[in-house]
């Protein structure tokens, strides 16, 4: 599922760490988990193109994506769903790779003081072909699909492809930007990908500005 395969490629070995901010990760993930949602046909663009509803309520096997479409009480903007999404979804997917067996969440403390979690991968396989995947589509060895267009498209709206794989930042920048823009999926797909991503950007945004002015 994209949002377990993008927290994969955040995390970072050399430090158990994740390579973008907190509000960054949180974001992203809820793009990916909207994502997901519009894959499944459980959530679309009203007729009028503005807000995401649900149009099927069938329960999803896949307990992140059930507990999301929960939180979907009324049609909303992409940006709102993100902002809706992104709280405790960080957790939600680490114990679902902790679940799996891919990661292990351990509790540290920052500065001594403030708490926050390391994410020790203990699937070296399933990391090495997530990366491969979506890193030869990185770098322009290989066509985007689906599933790495959406990855690289989400990485590319928190600006982090450059934390994520080596190389050129500029050049990876725009190599993500291309492949954001690309026909990689269906219409409909496609759109709604555009519109999550947008909406990842703006939440994403409105934090940072958020956390400069409370600072």
């Amino acid at each position: 599922m994209l949002p377990e395969d993008l927290m994969v490629l955040l995390i970072n070995q050399e430090n158990d760490k994740l390579r973008v901010d907190g509000s960054s990760a949180e974001n992203a993930l809820a793009g990916a988990v909207l994502i997901e949602l519009a894959n499944s046909g459980r959530i679309a663009f009203e007729p009028n193109g503005k807000k995401l509803q649900i149009v099927d309520p069938t329960p999803l096997r896949d307990p992140v994506l059930q507990e999301s479409i929960g939180r979907f009480d009324k049609p909303m903007k992409p940006q709102r769903a993100v902002e809706r999404l992104r709280k405790n979804v960080r957790d939600i997917v680490a114990a679902q790779l902790e679940a799996q067996g891919i990661v292990r969440v351990e509790s540290r403390k920052v500065l001594g003081l403030f708490p926050a979690k390391s994410y020790v991968i203990t699937n070296e396989a399933k990391v090495i072909d997530v990366r491969r995947a979506v890193g030869e589509v990185a770098a322009g060895y290989r066509g985007a699909d689906a599933r790495t267009g959406s990855l690289i498209t989400l990485l590319h709206a928190v600006k982090a492809v450059h934390k994520v794989f080596d190389g050129d930042k500029k050049e990876l920048t725009k190599r993500a930007k291309d492949i954001s823009a690309g026909n990689w999926a269906g219409d409909a797909v496609r759109r709604a990908v555009e519109a999550i991503q947008a909406g990842v950007m703006a939440a994403t945004t409105a934090a940072a500005a958020a956390s400069s002015s409370g600072g």
